[in-house]
């Protein structure tokens, strides 16, 4: 064991017992710990091998001289740049020399924990090395890739789990509190309310570059991410990322002091864990924010005026979680600073418009681009989906996921701020005549490769299991080298470990994308989006909207059209024109028209999950079983008249402006049925 200053030494008592009970989740983790990126590989005497020595060689004096033991670098031109971050917290009042012998330690390990990897995230306590062939330095989160998970295998016996988590919480967020505001990003922490129970110790860190916001983002989606992933009565966890981490335990794992001393008699239990109190947790969580207002009638009175005069805060009451708010909090921007970058949103700034209001175009003094996505003051819709997206965007992390930037609420103005996406959305390329000549088959195929490993990680990969249901072409953002995010997560659901399906009587989405299941009887899975996926990817492929026969006079829609071609073996019929002529790329097209034949089958059942379909489209193995016939909705919606409306919406929204008895909608516009208020 590398020991990185000479205070340490003190620790390694302490760390030698942790060590043998400190896990990853289900394997086995050693000291130090890694993740490594096996899907990426160099070879020997590679440029990307040469780049990395010289980085081994750079990186540890530069961190151990940098007043914050803090140094990033660049090395190389693509496809062979390496990119790097070395930070050793300063645990221990940590030194610059234990800083240069553990970054040069942990080099040393990447080697032979990651052999060849072009990825690895080394973790000791005294330093956190990172290097990639991908650009991560201008992360302001903990990128999924590169994080590591621990906890410790054995609980604590409480009388009251639920009491004993909410103290775990409660320490963790007073020490991400200090850590924010201090200059050096870093705090610890400790809380003792029960002489029954033990104490509990935290600390947390953040790279010291870190803006306060920024850095208390990341932790809340950390601490997060801990609530969600370990046991409730584990004795110890952490979360080390490349831009934060989190860690409690109930032994002193530094030396001194906690600096954040919590003085909580009996905490509130986390809302959602065991124990006699979580309800209690869950009804503090919702009423303490308003609690000085059922003091008195006059109180109550003055809160609801001010409400209605200026409204500073997004009311999230439907949320028990109170990381959830702390989360959107952390996000905060004001006013005047969105009316400056979007020009006070003028109409040549407007990127796209629908129910739930306009998107802008904006710009930040650092250079920084955005889109705005503002709501309609006069919409009666909306604002659900607003707080639903909100919560969840605020937590999840995926280079395929459009990324929320910020959220204003004052003045009655509800604004989400998000990347710019400066090549629109997939509709925009994928049903112009012209624009769609631009994205050659490479171009497709990365697209589809990219949705898949976005819907994949909110089924199976994220810490939360949620279904999108309103995947379609509108939804899929483009960034400047055409990578596609996926967005618009206001019909998004939560899905707990143990649940498979779920029954809704309000059916939201867009026709031509919804699984027949879900499109009549309201039944939602991660099949049903399994199923929009195969309609998207079937319309990649063949550059048509499946959503047009609905519109038009053509009575057969798109995924019959491509059966009857599929069943008569003349398939390549169906395929776009412009990628007919690129007969080496005709074996992958073929398999990817089967992989979206196969997601469009009626019965949920016979679809596949998201990490089976990656498997697919790589060509490793596809289903032994033929497709059948798929489900043809002109078959389903029989004689229904609906009516419908277009919208230009590259970056698509949440429209309220269409109604009909089904709540659905036709083409690119979303429609949902307002709920009693």
């Amino acid at each position: 064991m590398l020991s990185c200053s000479g205070n340490m030494l003190r620790a390694v008592h302490v760390l030698a017992i942790a060590a043998a009970v400190l896990t990853l989740a289900p394997l086995a983790a050693s000291y130090p710990w890694q993740a490594c990126n096996g899907s990426s590989n160099y070879t020997a005497n590679s440029a990307f091998q040469r780049n990395l020595g010289v980085l081994a060689a750079a990186l540890p004096g530069n961190a151990s001289t940098s007043p914050d033991l803090l140094a990033n670098a660049t090395v190389g031109g693509a496809p062979d740049t390496v990119y790097a971050l070395a930070f050793c917290p300063p645990i221990d009042n940590q030194n610059a020399s234990g800083c240069r012998a553990c970054v040069a330690s942990a080099f040393a390990d990447a080697r032979s924990l990651c052999p060849n990897n072009r990825g690895a995230h080394i973790i000791y306590d005294g330093c956190v090395l990172t290097f990639s062939g991908r650009d991560f330095l201008g992360a302001a989160t903990n990128p999924a890739d590169m994080e590591r998970k621990l906890r410790n295998t054995e609980n604590v016996t409480v009388s009251d789990v639920g009491e004993f988590n909410g103290a775990i919480y409660e320490v963790l967020n007073a020490t991400a509190d200090y850590t924010a505001a201090a200059a050096r990003r870093f705090g610890t922490g400790e809380i003792s309310f029960d002489p029954t129970y033990p104490v509990i110790y935290s600390m947390a860190w953040c790279t010291p570059d870190m803006a306060p916001g920024r850095c208390r983002a990341c932790l809340a989606d950390t601490i997060a991410q801990m609530h969600a992933y370990f046991n409730p009565n584990a004795q110890g966890a952490r979360l080390v990322g490349v831009r934060c981490a989190a860690r409690y335990e109930i032994y002193p794992f530094y030396t001194g002091r906690g600096m954040v001393q919590v003085p909580v008699s009996r905490p509130p239990a986390v809302p959602g864990t065991p124990g006699k109190k979580s309800k209690t947790g869950k009804i503090l969580a919702i009423v303490l924010p308003i609690v000085a207002a059922l003091l008195a009638s006059a109180m109550i009175c003055f809160c609801c005026w001010r409400r209605r005069t200026k409204a500073t805060k997004l009311s999230l009451s439907y949320s028990s979680r109170s990381e959830d708010i702390q989360n959107i909090e952390s996000l905060i921007m004001d006013l005047p600073t969105l009316r400056i970058a979007t020009d006070n949103f003028a109409e040549n700034n407007k990127l796209g418009e629908g129910g739930f209001g306009e998107v802008y175009k904006g710009s930040f003094p650092g250079g920084q681009t955005i889109a705005v996505k503002r709501l309609s003051q006069s919409s009666g819709q909306g604002i659900g989906e607003l707080k639903n997206e909100l919560v969840l965007i605020a937590k999840l992390q995926h280079k395929n996921l459009v990324r929320l930037v910020g959220v204003c609420l004052e003045q009655e103005e509800k604004l989400l701020v998000y990347e710019y996406m400066p090549n629109k959305s997939l509709d925009t390329f994928l049903f112009d005549p012209e624009k769609r000549k631009q994205i050659d088959w490479a171009k497709r195929f990365m697209i589809i490769k990219g949705i898949t490993g976005g819907l994949q990680y909110l089924h199976e990969d994220s810490q939360l299991k949620i279904i999108h249901r309103d995947l379609k072409a509108s939804n899929v953002l483009l960034d400047a080298n055409m990578n596609p995010k996926i967005s618009d997560f206001g019909l998004a659901r939560l899905f707990g470990d143990d649940q498979s399906q779920e029954t809704t009587n309000r059916v939201v989405g867009t026709y031509g994308y919804m699984a027949p299941e879900y499109a009549l009887r309201g039944q939602y899975s991660i099949k049903s989006d399994v199923y929009s996926f195969g309609v998207l990817l079937l319309e990649i492929i063949t550059g048509r909207k499946n959503s047009d026969s609905y519109n038009s006079e053509q009575a057969v829609d798109l995924l019959s059209l491509v059966w009857e071609h599929w069943a008569m073996k003349t398939i390549t019929e169906m395929v776009d024109p412009y990628l007919r002529s690129d007969s080496s790329s005709l074996d992958e097209i073929l398999r990817c028209i089967h992989v979206g034949l196969v997601c469009v089958q009626e019965d949920p059942m016979d679809r596949p999950t998201l990490s089976m379909i990656n498997i697919m489209l790589d060509g490793n193995t596809v289903s032994a079983k033929a497709p059948s016939r798929p489900a043809f909705f002109t078959e389903m919606l029989g004689n229904i008249n609906i009516g419908s409306s277009m919208y230009s919406q590259p970056y698509p929204v949440t429209d309220s402006t269409a109604k009909h008895s089904t709540a659905m909608s036709l083409n690119d516009v979303t429609v949902t049925e307002p709920e009693p208020r």
